[in-house]
């Protein structure tokens, strides 16, 4: 991926090698900073979610909750950050896969280039940031096809002008399910050896996946673990009903720390604003699990993490193959 460097003078931060889709001078000038386009838009006059002050631990399995709870949408929207249709970026193969929990939406992901053989290939699913998906996401996925890995970059419902509406981490989370069953059934693929990544919005997701199914590893990087305070940030990206607690205790993963099914190594710049106390609650909790939990700090700001986050979460599943 090409160098390409942001100032903004009037936050006296630079940041070199943006990762965001978005060519607008909002998005630009967000990307800088380590936000979504959306903390750009105008914020409803509204007070301020009113979050527990002690955020609730549920003792059911999350993936028996995913199949009892519905998200009640009161808006239908499109993924909150514009972005032009997708295309295919250099070294990836373009597919479709059935999103959602019943397969009715068609949705894009790029996929490595590799030859199905009978040495089976270790696959990672890998879950962008932001709410639109860029070239320069897949461009940071070059690490992982040179170390060999497989692997698969979905877009979501609702983003760069696809079907599906937005529905803020829900939904969005059957659809990586739906792209993790895609992956894993492709030629070749070693199941054994399937792990999960995701940056910012992904690594929300990620969580949230690697708490309704299996996979070998998860490396969630920048993750938000509580929706009360992302959506406290970001209210205008709230398209469900509010007034129901349960929507935001089915969006946070610290609330189902013990359904985490797979080992997880939480990872986050040392520049990004500082959420320790909500990933030290989700660690503790997550112990529960019997799997190994931990979370690390690397140097750089929520974007500029990314590529050393990668390397390291290639480090963590080169423990498993």
């Amino acid at each position: 991926m090409a160098d390409k460097r942001f100032l903004s003078s009037a936050f006296g931060q630079e940041e070199s090698g943006a990762i965001l889709p978005s060519l607008t001078r909002r998005s630009l000038l967000a990307g800088a900073m380590g936000l979504s386009a959306a903390a750009f838009l105008p914020l409803r006059a509204k007070a301020g979610i009113a979050a527990p002050e002690v955020l609730p631990l549920e003792r059911q399995d999350y993936a028996e909750a995913r199949k009892r709870f519905h998200t009640h949408l009161l808006r239908k929207m499109a993924a909150p950050e514009k972005s032009p249709a997708l295309g295919t970026p250099p070294g990836a193969e373009r597919v479709t896969y059935p999103g959602g929990p019943d397969g009715s939406i068609e949705l894009v992901a790029w996929l490595s280039h590799y030859q199905p053989s009978k040495t089976l290939k270790p696959a990672v699913l890998f879950l962008h940031g932001g709410n639109a998906t860029g070239d320069g996401h897949w461009a940071l996925m070059k690490p992982y096809w040179e170390a060999g890995y497989v692997v698969l970059l979905p877009s979501f419902r609702g983003e760069n002008g696809q079907s599906g509406n937005y529905s803020g981490f829900y939904d969005e989370t059957a659809d990586a399910l739906a792209a993790a069953t895609y992956l894993e059934n492709l030629p070749g693929i070693d199941r054994n050896r399937f792990f999960i990544a995701g940056h910012s919005n992904g690594g929300t997701l990620t969580l949230l996946a690697a708490m309704s199914r299996r996979f070998r590893a998860a490396a969630p990087i920048s993750a938000g673990v509580n929706s009360w305070r992302y959506f406290n940030r970001y209210s205008d990206e709230i398209c469900f009903d509010e007034t129901d607690e349960r929507e935001f205790i089915m969006r946070s993963s610290v609330c189902f720390g013990p359904s985490l099914k797979c080992p997880a190594l939480l990872l986050r710049g040392t520049e990004e604003r500082p959420f320790d106390a909500d990933h030290q609650l989700f660690v503790d909790r997550a112990l529960t699990s019997g799997f190994k939990v931990d979370k690390k700090l690397l140097p750089g700001t929520h974007n500029g993490v990314v590529p050393h986050a990668v390397e390291e979460s290639i480090r963590l599943f080169n423990a498993f193959v």
